[in-house]
């Protein structure tokens, strides 16, 4: 199955990665964006979100990923992923570092990552409950008061109060929805024992922070300039887990600037809050 998509532009390869909270229409602002800046943009509905139906069949999220390039024909892309979109983005880049020109990662999620914050059990505990209560409504909003700044409006509030809803729904409906590797690394065969080696992804990487984020995120992006030759990480003061959304020019500028060179984003290393965090 390909993953319901759209394709506009001409010119270097962007795919856009979407959050598990939102589907491609979280990138409604940058897709039009990056067109006009020179790109091939993609931008795509993991399966059980947006209009990619639910998965019949074992598979994992980056071989999806890597399998739409392959019917397109992309044979090289730059991967821009939201939380667990750029996880998805990071898992694809280890297993075909030769298939990817650059990353950029906003509040992703890092594979491997198991140090759990208090905040992000307490966000688990309580979306599980609403959702075993069928309260699929309340663990929406739950998501959109969790996930999204102090910077995003009414309109942010309600789209992703819109789509995680929807993919609650879709994946709450689905009778026999399969489940995917969960914990594994690998794209196929068996499950490997540890994380990916992410030093193998020697492309420009930007890892993206908030300074409203949950903490895990925080860390996990200051932690990648240490795990990838060529990471740049930047903290952005006003932002939560969402910054696409919640200041969508500032973030297609930061996107343009990093795709064109880099010229808009710090040194190699450098971060920019307080060294503890």
């Amino acid at each position: 199955m390909t993953l319901t998509h759209e394709v506009a532009g001409e010119g270097p390869a962007v795919v856009l990665l979407h959050s598990s909270v939102c589907d491609r229409r979280m990138w409604d602002a940058q897709f039009p964006a990056l067109v006009e800046a020179g790109h091939r943009v993609v931008r795509c509905d993991f399966r059980g979100y947006g209009e990619t139906p639910v998965a019949e069949h074992p598979y994992t999220d980056a071989g999806d990923v890597l399998g739409l390039m392959d019917a397109l024909g992309i044979e090289r892309a730059a991967l821009v992923g939201s939380s667990f979109g750029g996880r998805t983005a990071l898992l694809a880049a280890a297993h075909s570092p030769q298939r990817v020109t650059a990353l950029a990662l906003l509040c992703a999620g890092l594979p491997g990552h198991t140090d759990e914050s208090h905040e992000l059990a307490a966000f688990d505990h309580w979306e599980n409950k609403l959702l075993e209560a069928g309260d699929l409504d309340g663990a929406a909003a739950w998501n959109v008061s969790t996930w999204l700044g102090p910077e995003a409006g009414q309109a942010a509030r309600e789209a992703v109060h819109r789509m995680q809803l929807h993919a609650f729904e879709v994946q709450s409906a689905a009778e026999e929805a399969v489940e995917k590797e969960g914990a594994a690394y690998v794209l196929s065969g068996t499950p490997a024992a540890q994380p990916p080696d992410l030093s193998r992804i020697e492309v420009p990487v930007l890892a993206v922070s908030g300074a409203h984020d949950l903490p895990d995120f925080r860390r996990m992006a200051a932690l990648m300039p240490t795990l990838m030759p060529s990471a740049r990480h930047i903290e952005l003061p006003w932002a939560g887990h969402l910054p696409a959304l919640e200041r969508p020019s500032e973030i297609t500028a930061l996107l343009t600037g990093f795709l064109d060179g880099g010229s808009a984003v710090p040194a190699p290393g450098r971060v920019t809050h307080d060294e503890g965090v």
